[in-house]
């Protein structure tokens, strides 16, 4: 059969009563359109069985239905329930679904949990790496049609690598493509809305492209043409953003600097000021983390980082706290303390105070230091969003950089070239 029209189904009170937006209509939407597929409709309803009566009404025009939320474990989450009736199966539970909670929850799982892991007769379970109701996908009978349905929970932060992971490459291939042809990269410290002006001035032959917005980067999917005709777009917007900017793969910064280090059975710590241990915290959410990363400094007030870190005194007064030469003192003197074989720092003015016309909110210094190696340092000028966000950046630019100082690249080479962060 060929699957052509789709209908997306988005089911929650809270996004009925406008107490969330729905996010989910224009990225299903827009990734099913460069798929192919033609969206019939997109229906926003609430927690209320209601879905029955619109997919009654939908398996008339549609080949593909894609429901999200209503899988959660209150009595008012019917989807699984609504799409077993339209199937004319039972709900049944999915082992591997109940193995899989009962692993991470335990004996919780008997009650409410465990209609999370019941799936419709026939359809196969999708794992949820980020919360507990498993979505299933499978097929409907209806009037000699098999009308595929997905269904999947409604948190973006659950739905959408489900969507990306398992979801979008089997809609691929429903859609009659010999392949998914696709090519995946992480991209680091660029808007959201720069990168798509940028794909469409890097787009030739018809490639398209599409985007999932996540805390510390954007993952960014080249899709169609040939592989290198894929490589070639990419290349392209890498000249166009400066180094390390855009990465192959589903990476994270802290994964490309975590590779390095453990390729090179190396070692390194942190001092960090405007961040507060966040950069520490991206290194620590690897497991096995203990083997590359010694420990580091969350060091606010000077007199930490004279005391703990043997910033001078001078350099206080003279330089102050957010300049190249205290956090070059602040990597040189935690990487003293640790005797690791590398070391970075970061101190800057996150805001919203603090900032001046010298040095605005978002002006971040950050020092590397390493064994038989130059000490470095280098300021980024970063555009503010409010506190977490320059955070955020700082962390990411730190991270990013220190690999680059570990391969001997020149970082203020680096940074001078780096573009729209």
């Amino acid at each position: 059969m060929t699957y052509r029209s789709a209908g997306l189904f988005i089911i929650g009170t809270e996004l009925t009563r406008g107490v969330i937006a729905d996010k989910h209509c224009q990225l299903l939407a827009n990734q099913l359109t460069r798929l192919g597929y033609h969206v019939e409709r997109m229906v926003v309803v609430p927690d209320d069985g209601s879905i029955a009566t619109v997919l009654s009404q939908a398996v008339e025009r549609c080949d593909l239905l894609i429901l999200t939320g209503g899988l959660g474990p209150t009595s008012d989450d019917l989807t699984r329930s609504v799409v077993a009736q339209l199937a004319n199966v039972d709900l049944v539970r999915d082992q591997e679904s109940f193995d899989r909670l009962y692993s991470r929850i335990g004996e919780r799982i008997w009650g409410a949990n465990e209609q999370q892991t019941m799936i419709p007769a026939g359809f196969v379970a999708i794992a949820n790496p980020n919360g507990t109701a498993a979505g299933f996908r499978g097929t409907i009978q209806i009037d000699g049609r098999e009308i595929v349905c997905i269904a999947l929970p409604g948190p973006p932060r659950e739905m959408d690598p489900m969507f990306y992971d398992e979801v979008l490459p089997y809609l691929a291939n429903l859609a009659g493509h010999d392949s998914f042809d696709r090519s995946e990269y992480s991209t680091f410290l660029i808007p959201e809305a720069k990168l798509e002006e940028l794909c469409r001035q890097a787009s030739f032959n018809g490639l398209q492209w599409g985007t999932r917005f996540q805390d510390l980067k954007i993952s960014l999917y080249l899709v169609g043409g040939s592989l290198e005709e894929r490589t070639t777009m990419a290349n392209r917007l890498k000249e166009s953003v400066g180094p390390s900017l855009i990465a192959d793969g589903d990476v994270s910064a802290a994964s490309l600097l975590t590779d390095e280090l453990l390729k090179r059975g190396e070692t390194i710590s942190c001092a960090e000021s405007c961040t507060a241990g966040l950069a520490a915290t991206l290194l620590t959410d690897q497991s096995g983390s203990s083997a590359w990363f010694w420990g580091g400094v969350s060091s606010y007030a000077n007199e930490a980082k004279r005391t703990m870190l043997a910033v001078s005194q001078e350099t206080l007064d003279t330089d102050g706290a957010v300049s190249e030469r205290c956090a070059i003192e602040m990597a040189e003197g935690m990487r003293s303390r640790s005797q690791t074989h590398w070391a970075f720092s970061i101190t800057g003015i996150a805001g919203p105070d603090g900032g001046s016309a010298q040095k605005p909110v978002g002006t971040v210094c950050f020092g590397f230091s390493g064994e038989g190696r130059a000490s470095e340092a280098v300021t980024v000028r970063m555009s503010s969003y409010g506190r977490a966000s320059v955070r955020r950046k700082a962390a990411t630019v730190a991270l990013l950089l220190m690999a680059r100082y570990i391969d001997g690249c020149s970082l203020l080479d680096t940074v001078s070239k780096w573009q729209y962060i």
